[in-house]
């Protein structure tokens, strides 16, 4: 395949093992093998094992390998994609990995019984099927968050940090309890005056309380007034998914990708956005009015059940002048995103675990001092071009705060 320079800079598929850090290191770029297009939140983990990392919206990954692991196989995954295993001491210098795109047709695979079954009584199985196939005991998970939002056209705050969640099983609606590990990145712009007689919230709360297995709502549940329809299947990590499409109108629109075997919901978009300027929920009574709302929730399978591995959720508020005004005073963007890069399912108890975030108070405000060794191996989404242009504005716009 023709490589291209940028391919050489950005797709650097690197070895360094060192002794005294003990780790391997491997990184590269993921991209469509007939368009030669990055491919955005592919999986990148370690084989038998729940490490790993996920490449950013232009393909692009570092993976950290601890040394006791840098034998077992590495596979790089994405919905709708064959997979690829390698062995880490495999990854060449100058490599651009390629994965085929693949769909198949229902009846190729889906046994005859099941070829009967409705996109919503497939939807409702799933849904049936929740405590066999997710968490019914205490578990960790481990990640890292971004949080990034904008006012108008204007970026306003950055954020990154690591945390540890320690969640009791699926069907318990407590929230989980939260340790921030450690905050890289934190910068806070000028933002409209609306803003200072109110308190910022924790992105990680917003994320967490909004998940739809852990707390039973939303287009799983196949209620009255959702419509469903099969579009396709797709291939996952040497299994097969249901890609159907549901809808809720006039606000809803909704993607549930659902194992064929297991009947795991495997990936779930939901969509909400205003219709003919009317929103889905009334305004706030401190102005705020909510037009357009996406969450994707993404899993992974670990010893035979299914954990939260990519999540984001973005977001559009009208902010007006108070609850009856029609005055419109801004628009705000936040947007956020929560990759998890390790679960941890057995010695819980003697896990070194501090729940040590208040859901009150402003994430910088908690923050320890920033610990560069914290990241050197830290298992976080590589930096983009873009993302890099936001941050060098904002060291410049930054505010300080008290």
């Amino acid at each position: 395949m023709k490589q291209y320079a940028w391919a050489f800079l950005f797709c650097l598929v690197s070895i360094n093992l060192a002794a005294q850090e003990r780790f391997v290191t491997i990184s590269g770029k993921i991209i469509d093998a007939s368009t030669e297009e990055p491919l955005p939140f592919a999986s990148v983990y370690v084989k038998e094992s729940s490490l790993g990392t996920t490449s950013n919206t232009e393909g692009e990954f570092v993976f950290h390998i601890p040394e006791e692991l840098k034998d077992n196989k590495v596979v790089v995954s994405m919905l709708g994609y064959t997979t690829l295993e390698k062995s880490p001491s495999t990854f060449a210098n100058g490599e651009v990995i390629e994965l085929a795109e693949n769909s198949v047709t229902l009846e190729e695979v889906v046994v005859s019984a099941e070829r009967s079954l409705t996109a919503k009584q497939i939807v409702r199985r799933a849904y049936n099927s929740l405590e066999k196939n997710y968490p019914t005991e205490p578990y960790l998970l481990e990640g890292f968050v971004r949080d990034l939002q904008k006012e108008d056209s204007t970026y306003v705050e950055l954020m990154e940090y690591a945390v540890r969640m320690k969640y009791q099983p699926y069907n318990a609606t407590t929230e989980p309890k939260v340790e921030l590990q450690a905050v890289r990145r934190s910068f806070i712009a000028e933002k409209h005056p609306w803003n200072d007689e109110r308190e910022r919230q924790n992105a990680i709360f917003d994320l967490i309380e909004d998940e739809f297995i852990r707390f039973n709502y939303g287009p799983i549940r196949a209620k009255r007034g959702w419509e469903y329809e099969m579009e396709q299947v797709l291939p996952f990590q040497n299994r097969y998914v249901y890609k159907i499409k549901g809808r809720n109108k006039p606000f809803e629109t909704a993607l549930l990708y659902i194992d064929t075997e297991t009947f795991a919901f495997v990936r779930m978009e939901l969509t909400r956005s205003a219709h003919r300027g009317r929103s889905w929920k009334r305004r706030l009574t401190n102005g705020l009015q909510q037009m357009h709302y996406r969450v994707i929730f993404e899993y992974q399978e670990y010893q035979g059940k299914w954990y939260l591995k990519y999540q984001k959720e973005e977001d559009t508020w009208q902010v007006y002048d108070g609850l009856e005004s029609k005055k419109l005073l801004f628009t705000k963007y936040p947007k956020k995103e929560l990759f998890v890069n390790k679960i941890l399912t057995e010695s819980l108890e003697t896990s070194y675990f501090t729940a040590n975030l208040l859901i009150n108070r402003s994430i910088e405000s908690q923050a320890k001092p920033y610990d560069p060794k914290f990241w050197e191996h830290y298992n976080a989404p590589t930096k983009t071009k873009e993302l890099s242009t936001i941050e060098a504005y904002l060291k410049k716009a930054q505010i300080r705060i008290e």
